[in-house]
């Protein structure tokens, strides 16, 4: 690999100028789906402040611990300190070679690329660096460093990165700022977009042979901040480059407006509630709309020196539920899955403890046109299905499916007996008060946690089930241990998602959590271990598809066939999100489509 760089580095005949095929102008930004919103001249992003004033300090504190700087490494999966590249506090050291705007459901704005330039067959891109664009050492981002990159994650990289090389045909520097890359057959529509949120590496600060090594040393990027101290698993704290090259580069204005930024590690989540109430925190996101008014009863709160606030979102809500290791033979019959994905009692758990305001969860992409929900299947979604004949039952077909509807009691029987019925279709039966598999087996499994409102849940699920005669345990892990059982797909059942976030824009993430090879690839998001043909064809349907209508067909397929396969036992959703803060705090007035975005705050001037 680090050879085949060399030479297109060093060997790219003037000839084969000539022969590549036709591009466009460069843009300043670029779109899954028709075209950016932006125009070149666009002076910032829409949501945030561009006069926002640059200063102060802000502490956010999370649960768990850290041991690891490189974000890119398979270790990095169990114990990366968080801002190294977070989608919640921003990319605070790495950058991409462009920047999404969070207010369009999938574009792309110049951000250590100022321009791109793509053929019209999405066949190859060329990526124009800025050439202000630097290190936080002051070296000049290079054609190079993009090259070592992608040399770097093929050979050394965690999934997805590892991964992407095996979609570029060739990669090759075509100037002192330039650098394209052409795609081979294996790629997609999307692929561009993904190679340009791909973050970029120094490669005259990284050494190739020790990179998948965790490390504890301050790493180069070329983000607004620099590390300034690390206490292992307890802080991290960065501090904002002076010289940092980007703050004047639309996509960036607005953003990274702190001095200094502090993540402190608490072992458990009422922990790190008491230091927010104390003030150590500034911002508290409790997703339990019950327990954090409680939380909030205390005299800062009060005295209006903490704010309580919502924010809409506009995209689909991310599925969290009880995810099957359908790597397991217990779980790998689809109707085992359904008849458990029956035993969730969203009614009593939405009355009791969520004080009536959860929705409950059925579909993928709910609250959007991509949902099968509500859709009876189109010409083209049949057309896709066509070669897998029963897979999708009838009620999903037709848009028509719900999951069952209890009396709220904690013992609809019901439900109950429909659950049982079904088990028993297929060969199980109880004996004195257990339920035995078809080879008369007990039929249970353990389910992992990893905080006290998980076990909660847990607990609602485990009495249900055992009254149909499986047992369940529940085991209870830190954040650490949970994350590297998941790594290695070591477990029977726990409550996890569908991925970090959802959007009006799926594509290339798909494949990690959904994919058939995603499900052999350790370290990957595909937890569930999916590998269905049906479910590969979607995806590959949905990446080709070049107009609305193919694209929405194949996402909705895509849907269905999650929602016939009983995966998971989907919970429950509210689509505003909630945070407390303290009220030295500000933010922009928009709210973006995907929901606040932290690094656009501020703290008010003294």
């Amino acid at each position: 690999m680090g050879r085949v760089l060399v030479w297109l580095i060093t060997a790219i005949p003037l000839f084969t100028l000539s022969l590549r095929p036709a591009m466009t102008e460069p843009k300043h930004a670029i779109a899954m789906q028709g075209e950016p919103a932006l125009p070149p001249d666009y002076t910032h992003f829409d949501y945030v402040n561009p006069d926002a004033p640059k200063g102060g300090n802000i502490t956010y504190c999370v649960v768990g611990s850290f041991d690891n700087l490189n974000p890119f490494i398979l270790k990095s999966l169990r114990t990366t300190a968080r801002g190294m590249m977070d989608l919640t506090y921003g990319n605070l050291v790495f950058e991409p070679l462009m920047q999404r705007n969070y207010d369009e459901p999938f574009s792309l704005y110049g951000l250590l690329a100022d321009s791109a330039d793509m053929d019209s067959e999405r066949r190859s891109i060329e990526f124009h660096l800025n050439p202000n664009a630097r290190w936080s050492d002051g070296e000049p981002v290079t054609p190079e460093d993009v090259l070592f990159t992608y040399d770097v994650f093929t050979d050394k990289g965690r999934p997805p990165y590892n991964a992407r090389m095996s979609l570029i045909a060739k990669l090759e520097k075509t100037g002192d700022h330039s650098v394209r890359f052409t795609f081979n057959d294996k790629a997609n529509r999307e692929t561009p977009m993904i190679i340009a949120l791909t973050p970029i590496l120094p490669k005259h600060a990284f050494d190739k042979d020790t990179f998948d090594k965790t490390t504890l040393k301050p790493l180069i990027g070329s983000g607004p901040y620099t590390i300034a101290q690390v206490a292992p698993g307890q802080r991290i704290v960065f501090k904002r480059n002076p010289d940092y090259w980007g703050k004047d580069v639309p996509a960036k204005r607005g953003f990274d407006n702190y001095d200094q930024i502090t993540i402190e590690y608490f072992l458990n989540a009422n922990a790190k509630l008491e230091a927010f109430k104390k003030g150590l925190c500034a911002i508290d996101d409790d997703g339990d709309p019950v327990k954090r008014e409680r939380d909030l009863d205390f005299p800062a709160f009060h005295r209006g020196e903490v704010v309580s606030e919502t924010f809409d979102t506009g995209i689909p809500p991310v599925v969290t539920g009880f995810l099957f290791n359908t790597r397991l033979p217990k779980f790998s019959n689809p109707a085992v899955r359904r008849a458990l994905g029956m035993l969730y009692d969203f009614e009593w758990a939405n009355k009791n403890l969520f004080g009536g305001k959860y929705t409950r969860t059925m579909s993928y992409w709910q609250n959007s046109e991509l949902s099968a929900l509500g859709h009876p299947a189109d010409d083209r979604e049949k057309a896709l299905l066509a070669p897998y004949p029963g897979r999708v039952p009838p009620d999903v077909m037709d848009g028509t499916w719900k999951p069952p509807v209890t009396d709220g009691s904690g013992q609809d029987r019901k439900v109950l007996k429909a659950a049982f019925d079904l088990l028993k279709s297929i060969g199980y039966h109880v004996q004195d008060g257990t339920m035995l598999d078809p080879d008369g087996k007990p039929f249970g499994f353990e389910i992992l946690t990893a905080s006290q409102d998980e076990e909660r849940l847990a607990g609602i699920y485990q009495r249900t089930l055992e009254k149909i005669g499986i047992n369940v345990s529940i085991r209870s892990l830190d954040g650490d241990q949970i994350q590297s059982r998941k790594q290695r797909f070591d477990f029977e059942a726990l409550i996890g998602s569908s991925g970090f976030n959802n959007s009006l824009s799926p594509g290339f993430e798909q494949l990690g959590r959904w994919g058939s090879e995603a499900a052999r690839a350790e370290g990957s998001f595909n937890l569930a271990g999916v590998a269905d043909p049906a479910v590969d064809a979607a995806i590959e349907a949905m990446l080709r598809a070049r107009s609305k209508e193919d694209y929405v067909a194949a996402v909705r397929v895509l849907d269905r066939l999650l929602i016939s396969g009983n995966y998971m036992v989907p919970m429950q959703y509210n689509t505003q999100q909630w945070l407390a803060y303290w009220n030295y705090l500000e933010h922009p007035k928009k709210t973006p489509i995907f929901g606040y975005q932290l690094p656009t705050w501020w703290r008010k001037p003294n």
